[in-house]
């Protein structure tokens, strides 16, 4: 029709308007096909396509396949956080435009601007995670990156979802809420620092009373034992030695060895 109009009215401007429009159209659909492999985990020539990663022809409709989907995605998006971290790191640089974390069910991660499409094909990551890097300690900018992720992978997971029914979502919630949180994942990584600073108090502490002895059997201190001071005459002991428990010790205001209880007993 458009043509047949041209011929009839001999109209070069809309000719070369209607040219644009079919050019446009074209590099729209080669976009969308290159997202399309790139979701599917294919080479696309030219590394993993912009936006959410799903094309007009990738479509999982079971839920066995969107649960693959989510695998992959969050896979890629644990590697970005964890082994690539300082890859990751370095690209979110805040001197460029808005930035999103994309992960894609062949286990890939990428950053890069979000998709043009308008409304987007998928839903979109939190926007923008580059603006915070630099305003943050890196290890609270990482973990609020983690929670966006995961609030991003359980929409996309139901995006897909949409069309099931209650029995088949519920299913789907269920074998996604089998698997830990990347949030859970990457705070599990940070905790053995942790666990190093207290290893180094307790070898201050062994440092600091290893030369202190039990004032009932002699025997020196060890910080893998329960230990009290008497409030009087400031001596230390094994719970075990004057039958102190720690719950016990809890509830004690104010303890008395048995040498200084017998002390104030007499008249």
């Amino acid at each position: 029709f458009v043509l047949d109009f041209h011929k009839q009215t001999n109209s070069p401007s809309l000719f070369s308007l209607s040219r644009k429009k079919l050019l446009t159209l074209t590099v729209y659909k080669e976009n969308t096909e290159e997202r399309g492999r790139a979701a599917a985990g294919m080479d696309t020539g030219g590394g993993v396509g912009v936006g959410a990663g799903a094309g007009a022809n990738y479509n999982p409709r079971t839920v066995e396949e969107v649960f693959r989907d989510f695998k992959g995605r969050r896979a890629g998006l644990i590697k970005a956080l964890t082994n690539d971290v300082e890859d990751f790191y370095h690209q979110c640089d805040p001197e460029k435009e808005n930035l999103c974390l994309y992960g894609f069910p062949s286990e890939q991660w990428e950053v890069n601007l979000p998709a043009e499409e308008v409304p987007p094909e998928l839903p979109e990551p939190a926007l923008g995670i580059n603006f915070a890097r630099d305003g943050m300690q890196e290890k609270d900018w990482l973990s609020l990156v983690a929670v966006h992720s995961d609030a991003w992978l359980l929409s996309v997971a139901f995006y897909f979802g949409a069309r099931f029914g209650f029995d088949k979502a519920d299913r789907l919630f269920n074998m996604i809420n089998e698997f830990p949180t990347i949030f859970e994942i990457y705070s599990r990584m940070a905790q053995p620092k942790d666990d190093d600073e207290g290893l180094d108090d307790d070898e201050e502490d062994e440092e600091e009373h290893g030369d202190t002895l039990c004032g009932a059997c002699g025997e020196n201190y060890a910080s893998d034992e329960f230990w009290i001071c008497c409030d009087i005459c400031e001596k230390w002991f094994h719970g075990k030695c004057v039958k102190i428990t720690p719950a016990r010790a809890e509830h004690i205001k104010q303890y008395k060895c048995p040498s200084c209880s017998n002390k104030r007993a007499r008249p």
